[in-house]
This record gives structure tokens, C-alpha cells and sequence, in this order.
């Protein structure tokens, strides 16, 4: 039992940053489907509340204190203006495992004032879901198209 907390750790901090990170980390450590499943969305929640109720204060302590001249319209920032009115809450949730990190969509639609009960239950089903689709595939088909490294 502790070897599979211990074997779990990595996954979970991995899949905080990038989560496609957690089913290639927990099918490389060994981890069970279901445990590479539940770890991978415990990552990813653990950003969404994390940025969910602190995220204003880490914007206005550490980003607006550190770069206090940020350009408004940047074309970083007309890009996410477009993902946000095109596909909305919904939308980036279902995008944030795929093409965003879970950092970046939490911010993004927090930036946007995405409710915190709606965000997290948007990012909640998106990475559930995500993660049995993602888990699912390295699991049955990782022999065929992992490299042997990670094998």
C-alpha cells in the first residue's frame, strides 16, 4: 500500500502541471487504471481549487507587485478572448486536459469571472472524462504507441 502512495506522488504532482502527464506517468510507474484515474483528477482538482480560491490574491499580490506595466492586448491575450467568447466555461473545461494545462484554464476562466461552483464543476466532468479517455488509451494501447522508455 505504501508503495503505491509512493508510486502515486510523481503522478499526482505531474498531472497538476500537464495532465496528459498523469496516465503516462502512472502506466510508466506501474499504477493500476482506476489508481492512475483517481490520481490524475486529484492532480488536476487540486489546481482548480487552488486557483479557484486563491487566484485573486495571487494575481493581485504576485503579478500585479512583479510586472505592473503588462500590455492589456496582447496577442497572447486577444487569443484566449477568443476561446473564451467562442466556447465559454463549458468550453475551456473540456479544452484545459486536452490543450491548455490545468493551471492555464483555471486562470483563464477565473480571469474571465467564470463562477467558482460552475468552474469547478465544469473542470470536475472534463477531467474525469478526460482522464478514463487518456488513461484508457495509454492503458490498452501503450505497448503499441509508447516508446520503449516508458515502458
Amino acid at each position: 500500500m505504501l508503495e503505491e502512495i509512493i508510486k502515486a506522488i510523481p503522478v499526482y504532482l505531474s498531472s497538476m502541471l500537464k495532465f496528459i502527464f498523469g496516465p503516462i506517468g502512472g502506466y510508466a510507474a506501474g499504477l493500476t487504471l482506476i489508481t492512475t484515474i483517481l490520481v490524475t483528477v486529484a492532480g488536476m482538482m487540486t489546481v482548480v481549487f487552488a486557483f479557484a480560491f486563491f487566484g485573486h490574491f495571487m494575481r493581485t499580490q504576485v503579478m500585479d507587485r512583479f510586472f505592473p506595466n503588462k500590455k492589456k492586448f496582447s496577442v497572447r491575450n486577444r487569443r484566449f478572448v477568443t476561446i473564451w467568447k467562442k466556447y465559454g466555461l463549458p468550453g475551456v473545461a473540456a479544452l484545459t486536459p486536452v490543450v491548455l494545462t490545468p493551471i492555464g484554464g483555471t486562470l483563464l476562466a477565473i480571469s474571465f469571472g467564470a463562477p467558482r461552483n460552475k468552474l469547478i464543476l465544469y473542470m470536475f466532468i472534463s477531467a474525469a472524462i478526460w482522464s478514463v479517455i487518456f488513461s484508457g488509451t495509454i492503458y490498452f494501447f501503450g505497448n503499441e504507441v509508447l516508446p520503449d522508455v516508458i515502458k
